[in-house]
């Protein structure tokens, strides 16, 4: 079987998130000015999926970062499982978003490399991407994924829980878990275990949906439900941001 990681295309720039928690895009190069905006292939992919996509409810402190990413498994008779992730911006002031406190911390090259434009010049929706750097953000905060012929055990939901909270974990908290840079073998300890899945509510449209969460990761809450015999939604936010945002979900339009 084979795993493809198919996300959307980004600007290559490696930024400091809070917490040592790091941002990568990846577009080598340089992009011409009538380069089309990878989100809206994006965008439009994730409308044409066959199944029901969730995202978090639209609220002051959070803006859904546009584009998606996505993951499928393909076998010998076609894809076997398919996953898209939303990411969103965190707003710690949303009455302005010009608010310098809604901003981590950057050091002066960084800045810089963010704010100052090429000789060559940059299209305008790589400009936006690149100002996102600039705040917070919930990386791959809910996933939704499908299975062609779920296993009992692999694709339960607790058990996709613990792997997106896994997920998370290892790509956005590598430096308060100790991580060294590069893959991560072996069970480091810091894993969530299915142990630690207990039974949960899910606000889903309006609607009070049973659900599992993970509540013992002192960096991280988890929680999902699943939508039907093939699809479980799954959400992973920090824990610093619980205060400030709602967990119900919505369907993507």
């Amino acid at each position: 079987m084979l795993l493809v990681r198919t996300d959307v295309a980004l600007p290559v720039l490696d930024v400091e998130h809070g917490s040592g928690q790091t941002g990568r895009m990846e577009f080598a190069g340089v992009v011409p000015m009538d380069a089309p905006d990878p989100r809206d292939e994006s965008e439009a992919r994730v409308r044409d999926l066959a199944f029901p996509v969730f995202q978090l409810r639209p609220q002051p402190a959070l803006t859904r970062i546009s584009g998606a990413g996505f993951m499928q498994s393909i076998g010998p008779t076609g894809v076997t499982e398919s996953s898209v992730s939303f990411s969103y911006t965190l707003w710690r002031h949303p009455e302005d978003h010009s608010d310098p406190r809604n901003e981590i911390e950057l050091d002066a090259a960084t800045r810089r490399s963010l704010e100052e434009e090429p000789p060559w010049g940059r299209p305008a929706w790589l400009i936006e991407q690149a100002q996102v750097l600039k705040y917070p953000m919930l990386w791959e905060a809910v996933r939704t994924s499908w299975q062609a012929s779920p296993d009992p055990e692999h694709h339960s939901l607790a058990q996709q829980l613990v792997d997106h909270t896994d997920h998370v974990l290892r790509n956005r908290f590598r430096e308060e878990l100790g991580l060294p840079d590069g893959p991560s073998d072996g069970d480091g300890g810091w894993e969530a275990k299915p142990s630690a899945v207990w039974d949960a509510v899910v606000t889903v449209d309006g609607e009070r949906r049973p659900g599992v969460q993970i509540d013992t990761d002192p960096l991280v809450y988890a929680v999902g439900f699943r939508v039907d015999e093939n699809v479980v939604c799954t959400t992973v936010v920090s824990r610093d941001s619980l205060p400030l945002i709602d967990l119900a979900l919505t369907t993507y339009e």
